[in-house]
């Protein structure tokens, strides 16, 4: 078969692929180039930078298998290819320890302040005093996300002889004591991290994490290390932490803007480590992750199951066609479920009631798993790997089948039960194809998942939708849709409200503080 190479991949996965199949490579593709050439191919395969949009995906008449040689695959639209059929697959651990030792590297030199020194030296000066350091022996280290990375940086940080702390609330305490981490719950991590790096993905709930308020909880003088994702720190919020001697030093090497600006305030800062995205990217790196992908593709192309595969895996047709309309919904009430709920998770139940119940549900409920843990975890979750990393986190996944349906023909539950509680979404589908979210713990509802909601529980007395409606209008947010739902029990409403852009945290902060709120959530269905 033909396969068609977008931009450079190490030449060991290239051989690999030649071997076996005839191979086109190139360095740089337009996107108009590649509409233009894909038709003839049966496989691509893409690093970063090849945008692979749905005009790609109808003008590639034999494609089979797109490979993503890495991780992220924000420029492939997932959704487009498996209308086609198309498998999208990455090579997404190929680079871990590069990330890892890179890591241990920044926490080094920002430590010792080897990058400063170097510079210094290479100017003509010679300040031993200038550049004596700190050791990081029995300094605290805080973690903010304990997944791959997170927890290869952890074991590492053990052998430097660091205590070592963790938030990461959807990972239990028996898999942190495997790998030595005590795990603390947010405030107290940043009370008493001396070092503080970031492994976490950037969602709805992290974006900003590191904000002016989380700098000024923390211990003064913590160092600051994100080798991760850029758009968890808020970066005007570091400047001014730098600025005010809280932070003694940060060692960055993601930023809200790529390339980062000549005149950033964080180049003219003598305690602040730039570089442009280099944690994951090492020789080894960058072999392993070619010959992942070589051998993925090949498999996929040999129609054998591809562990990382990043959508649907083989099913029968009979069944396809019966689940096909709820994938998406279940995955969505995943994403609602995980959002609204607190703590610790423990386990995940996925109920089916009705006619639902009498076919193959596995892809369903991987899809529920899929939406619960994508939001919160930086490895990408797929309908392959969903049960290996619920089970790496100690997450226990059950299917429960009932014939029977009481008000739907069909009736999809997706129940998650942490430290803290349980919380409920049930869906089903409107004629169909349409999938909508009916219940919520014990509210009946009808939503449809698109777009950005708030979820807000609140008292059941006048005027609520009008404080609410005031608040959102005053800070130019437009409502497209609300609704109020009731539990059977009086004096507990929630208000559902579809809204046309994300809401910033101040606006948030107004809300829960109106008399008679009792909690805001806001969720974004992709």
């Amino acid at each position: 078969m033909k396969i068609l190479v977008s931009e450079k991949v190490a030449k060991v996965g290239i051989d690999r692929l030649r071997d076996v199949h005839e191979v086109d490579t190139y360095s740089y593709l337009t996107h108009e180039e590649l509409v233009k050439i894909i038709p003839n191919y049966d496989a691509l395969i893409v690093r970063g930078e090849t945008i692979v949009d749905s005009e790609v995906i109808e003008a590639a008449k034999n494609l089979k298998v797109i490979g993503r040689a890495g991780l992220e695959v924000d420029h492939i639209d997932i959704q487009a290819a498996t209308r086609k059929g198309i498998i999208v697959l990455n090579a997404p651990q190929g680079n871990s320890t590069s990330s890892i030792e890179y890591t241990l590297g920044m926490i080094l030199a920002l430590s010792r302040e080897i990058p400063q020194a170097y510079y210094s030296v290479k100017n003509g000066r010679w300040d031993r005093q200038r550049f004596i350091g700190t050791e990081v022996r029995d300094k605290v280290l805080g973690i903010l996300g304990l997944g791959r990375v997170g927890s290869g940086v952890a074991r590492r940080a053990k052998a430097f002889a660091m205590k070592v702390l963790a938030f990461d609330p959807f990972i239990s305490e028996e898999k942190a004591a495997e790998v030595g981490v005590e795990l603390v719950d947010f405030e107290l991590l940043l009370s008493k991290a001396d070092y503080l790096t970031l492994h976490l993905p950037t969602t709805v709930d992290t974006r900003n994490l590191l904000n002016k308020e989380a700098f000024s909880r923390m211990k003064k003088g913590v160092r600051i290390i994100n080798c991760a994702k850029s758009g968890i720190i808020d970066e005007k919020a570091l400047i001014w932490a730098l600025e005010e001697g809280i932070v003694a030093g940060a060692a960055l090497d993601n930023f809200e803007q790529e390339p980062l600006d000549i005149v950033s305030p964080l180049l003219k800062m003598d305690n602040v480590i730039c570089t442009p995205r280099l944690a994951s990217r090492s020789i080894e790196a960058e072999n392993e992750v070619a010959i992942g992908v070589a051998r993925a593709v090949i498999a996929a192309l040999d129609a054998e199951p591809v562990a990382t595969s990043l959508n649907i895996p083989p099913v029968s047709k009979d069944v396809m066609s019966t689940i096909r309309p709820f994938l998406n919904l279940v995955e969505k009430m995943g994403t609602l479920a995980v959002n609204i709920t607190e703590g610790r998770i423990k386990q995940v139940e996925v109920r089916y009631n009705g006619r639902i119940s009498m076919v193959d549900t596995k892809i369903l409920t991987l899809a529920a798993i899929k939406g619960i843990l994508n939001p919160i975890l930086q490895e990408a979750v797929n309908y392959v790997n969903a049960p290996e990393v619920a089970k790496s986190r100690g997450i226990i996944v059950s299917e429960v089948k009932n014939k029977e349906a009481r008000n739907f023909v069909d009736l999809i539950t997706v129940s998650v039960k942490t430290d803290k509680g349980e919380h409920r979404v049930a869906g089903s589908l409107f004629g169909k194809t349409e999938g909508r979210i009916v219940e919520i713990d014990n509210f009946r509802v009808d939503i449809d998942p698109k777009g950005w909601l708030l979820l807000i529980p609140h008292e059941d007395c006048p005027g609520m939708i009008g404080k609410v409606g005031t608040v959102l209008g005053d800070n130019d947010i437009n409502i497209i849709s609300m609704q109020v739902a009731q539990t059977k029990d009086a004096g507990t409403n929630i208000m559902i409200v579809g809204i046309q852009k994300e809401i910033e945290l101040e606006v948030l902060i107004k809300l829960k503080e109106l008399t008679g709120i009792q909690n805001v959530k806001k969720v974004y269905f992709a």
